[in-house]
This record gives C-alpha cells, sequence and structure tokens, in this order.
C-alpha cells in the first residue's frame, strides 16, 4: 500500500470519528494529538520492556505506534506535507547513492 493511499483511508476515518465525537479538530489539534499518541506509545513500550507497572501487552505496543503513524499522516495533510516527497528527499536518496 502507497502511503499517500493509507493517508487518504486515515483521513476519512478521522472525519467519521470527529464527527461521531464532536471533536473540533481546529488549529494546532493535530500536532497535539500526535503529542499525545507518542506519550501513549512510550508509556506502553516502558510497560513491555518492564520499567513501568502496568500489564505488559505487545498488542497495545502495536495499537499505539499505529495511533502515531495515523496521527502523524494526519498532521502531514493539515501542514501541506507530501510526506513521500519529504521521505525521498530527506532518506530514500541515500538508497540511489549506493
Amino acid at each position: 500500500m502507497k502511503i499517500s493511499d493509507l493517508a487518504a483511508d486515515v483521513l476519512r476515518i478521522s472525519d467519521i470519528y470527529a464527527t461521531a465525537h464532536g471533536i473540533d479538530r481546529s488549529g494546532d489539534w493535530a500536532i497535539l494529538k500526535l503529542q499525545e499518541e507518542l506519550g501513549e506509545l512510550t508509556a506502553e513500550h516502558l510497560r513491555v520492556s518492564g520499567r513501568a507497572r502496568g500489564e505488559a501487552d505487545p498488542g497495545a505496543l502495536a495499537d499505539e505506534a499505529a495511533d502515531v503513524l495515523g496521527m502523524l499522516l494526519i498532521y502531514c495533510d493539515r501542514a501541506g506535507i507530501d510526506i513521500e516527497q519529504a521521505m525521498q528527499h530527506k532518506w530514500l536518496h541515500w538508497l540511489e547513492r549506493t
């Protein structure tokens, strides 16, 4: 699956979720949610690695990673970032050098 296809699906789901729950996604909402989801991923990582109390759940770790990626895609859309192009510029060009 291309990132642009994944992003389109995530954006549609975000619209459905926001409508169903009356969430105001204006202004800096996307970057704040991204930070929140990263915090949840960090907390789950600490549980799974035995450095925090609570039940370790590798499935929850994967769910939190998915939330971070989803929110990153939403943030990029709102910020006008073409993430595929940005990845090519910042990372993937190194593969062309080898």
